[in-house]
């Protein structure tokens, strides 16, 4: 068995046209093409935290991926990532281990970074300013990988630390951003055409009330049961609403919080890999709010793991 360190996965990543891959995976998974179950998970309280198992696999293909991924919110405070995790591939012929990815939850990361690109790409209107909630690493790689999409370099942040905004501020500047700090939500809300949440968040952040005709909005960081960023009632205001798997968002993110909420159901809802075919419409005027919510599904996993491991034994 083949292990393949951080660093080793780093360069090969660079070789990869991550974004068609991804993109093939979420068509695959909603041409009923993947094998995928309901993801495990184990909660943690004291010091919080959550890890996620997802796994399966695309038929037809050589390999099946098992990903273990955990998000401890604490760790900064003792010199650790908040994330963590690995990532194993067998073949799906014998059952034989095949590699170890010691990614520390980089993979996780970037294919997170792109599912929000291929959903900027496709809902918004040209963007103005980028708005984003939350000041961590989602915060920096969602709007690092617009800069392949958009020529737009205007941020308003919000965060709940001062010290945090600052240097969000100026580790973006290094990358061509201008970024504005706020502690404001509603600010946010009100300069920028796209908005991307990225927090842990258990309470509500972004109200409808709040929310500008044309906006699209990427929200990522309910991925969890008991997470939630988007107020009540934004979800069913905006025009179209976007998930990654229909069958995921009935159990966690936000979605899951509005059809509770009540008065919407998850006909209300197309999934990205629908749109990403051509067999369900995308935004259809400017003036159209529109959500992308976004939780993640094993078959970014999938896909990004083969496809580093598959270039890992070119070299």
């Amino acid at each position: 068995m083949h292990i393949i360190n951080r660093s080793e996965i780093v360069k090969i990543l660079r070789d990869l046209n991550l974004t068609t891959l991804i993109e093939e995976g979420f068509v695959s998974y909603s041409n009923k093409n993947v094998i995928v179950p309901p993801i495990g998970e184990l909660h943690f309280k004291k010091p919080p935290g959550d890890v996620h198992i997802k796994y399966g696999y695309i038929i037809g293909n050589s390999y099946y991926v098992i990903k273990i991924a955990s998000g401890f919110w604490e760790n900064h405070k003792i010199g650790l990532p908040n994330g963590q995790g690995m990532m194993l591939i067998f073949c799906q012929n014998t059952g034989q281990p095949k590699a170890l990815l010691l990614d520390d939850a980089h993979l996780t990361d970037i294919r997170t970074a792109i599912a929000g690109q291929i959903c900027a790409k496709l809902f918004t209107n040209k963007i103005n300013s980028i708005g984003v909630i939350g000041t961590g690493l989602q915060a920096r790689l969602q709007v690092k990988y617009l800069s392949q999409i958009t020529d737009c370099r205007k941020v308003f942040v919000w965060g709940r630390n001062k010290k945090k905004m600052k240097l969000y501020k100026d580790d973006m500047a290094n990358f061509g951003f201008e970024v504005k700090c706020t502690a404001l939500i509603e600010e946010v809300a009100l300069k920028c055409n796209f908005i991307i949440t990225t927090t842990a968040s258990n309470k509500p952040l972004l109200m409808k009330n709040q929310i500008l005709k044309g906006t699209h909005i990427n929200s990522i960081g309910s991925d969890a049961l008991g997470k939630r960023e988007l107020g009540p009632g934004l979800i069913h205001k905006a025009d179209l609403v976007i998930t990654d798997s229909l069958e995921q968002c009935q159990h966690r993110g936000e979605i899951s919080c509005a059809i509770k909420d009540g008065n919407f159901s998850i006909h209300q809802v197309k999934e990205l890999g629908q749109v990403l075919s051509g067999k369900q419409k995308g935004r259809e005027s400017d003036e159209q709010i529109t959500i992308a919510d976004l939780t993640g599904v094993a078959v970014q996993d999938i896909q990004i793991a083969t496809a580093v491991y598959k270039k890992y034994l070119e070299v």
